[in-house]
């Protein structure tokens, strides 16, 4: 098999590009490698790769760069864009140039490309928008929903909320659309909060590896609101196992759109998850106060069970042994963050 993937240098794109590569798949990385930390990923796949690996430095917004590479490949992994919330209200039109205007660049190019290759797309559950109307509860660590027991399904209503909510929706309702109208194996999954090595964790993208990285180095981190926010944590092996289900069950999956995150069982609040890494680290980690940030949502978690049913898809790694396998990385590679 022969898979292009777009943002291959970044924390899924590296972990799935190693992942395919040990199960001898060829592999094409598209990367403009703009993101802090790629050009690591990228060295570290270069140090156990093959023959089998081709690097293009390129960008999405190049169409006849992503219209060439797509020529061959009988898989495309979306997965290149700008992830920020902060970032995409800063700078409205390059997020949605990136997001919107590339995701349109890679259908087409698998449309021109003649053969429909299957494109997983990597959504978010930032579509869902801030979910006002959902009534939450409260106690003394967490939020929860009052109604919600299994957490949100795709039956909820889509609400672009930020300029980021409203690039990636448009992305996810276009690589939806170039199922119905072109007969094309496309398949959405809207992500929640994705962890793993490799994940350099920033502020505003990979929170729980921000915190991690903070706290081994005790840096202080920022909690935005009264840090009751409840997420669901889902390990990139996980993600990079539905992924292959969607393609293995390609005429089950296409043209379908899965939520997938850690679920129910598999929540933290940010005042927990602080907790259990301090317990982890076996010290502090400081923290200072911000504002709430608009748009952020109280609660999300997934329920997925439409991919249990569909793919019989399940999770295999706990989010806390997952947590200290990423402590374990982190210092095993501190020099990555200095």
């Amino acid at each position: 098999m022969k898979a292009l993937i777009t943002g291959g240098a970044g924390f899924i794109g590296s972990n799935l590009a190693a992942h395919l590569l040990k199960k001898g798949w060829s592999v094409t990385v598209f990367d403009n490698l703009s993101r802090r930390g790629v050009k690591k990923n990228l060295d570290w796949l270069k140090s156990r790769s093959n023959k089998k690996l081709e690097v293009l430095v390129k960008d999405i917004r190049d169409f006849a760069a992503i219209k060439k590479a797509s020529l061959k490949v009988e898989v495309i992994y979306h997965l290149a864009a700008q992830v920020a919330v902060t970032t995409s209200v800063l700078n409205p039109r390059e997020d949605f140039e990136i997001n919107a205007q590339g995701t349109l660049n890679v259908l087409e190019a698998a449309r021109y490309a003649g053969h429909k290759p299957i494109i997983i797309y990597a959504s978010t559950n930032k579509v869902y928008g801030a979910m006002a109307d959902k009534e939450i509860k409260e106690n003394s660590n967490r939020y929860l929903y009052s109604k919600l027991k299994n957490g949100v399904d795709e039956k909820c209503l889509l609400d672009f909320h930020s300029p980021y909510g409203c690039s990636k929706g448009a992305a996810d309702q276009y690589v939806q659309d170039y199922h119905r109208i072109y007969d094309m194996p496309t398949v959405v999954f809207r992500q929640s909060c994705i962890y793993g090595p490799r994940q350099m964790g920033m502020e505003d993208q990979g929170w729980a590896a921000h915190f991690a990285i903070s706290g081994f180095f005790e840096r202080p981190i920022t909690i935005y609101g009264d840090g009751k926010q409840v997420r669901d944590l889902l390990h990139i092996s996980d993600l990079i196992g539905a992924y292959e289900l969607a393609i293995k069950n390609i005429k089950t999956s296409s043209g379908k759109v899965y939520n997938i995150g850690g679920g129910l069982k598999h929540i933290f609040s940010i005042i927990e998850c602080i907790n259990f890494l301090e317990g982890i680290l076996g010290k502090k980690i400081k923290i200072m106060s911000g504002d709430w940030r608009s748009g952020d949502q109280k609660v999300y978690f997934s329920n997925n069970s439409k991919l249990k049913k569909e793919l019989s898809w399940d999770l295999k790694i706990c989010h806390k042994e997952g947590l200290k396998q990423l402590v374990k990385w982190i210092k095993e590679n501190k020099e990555l963050f200095q």
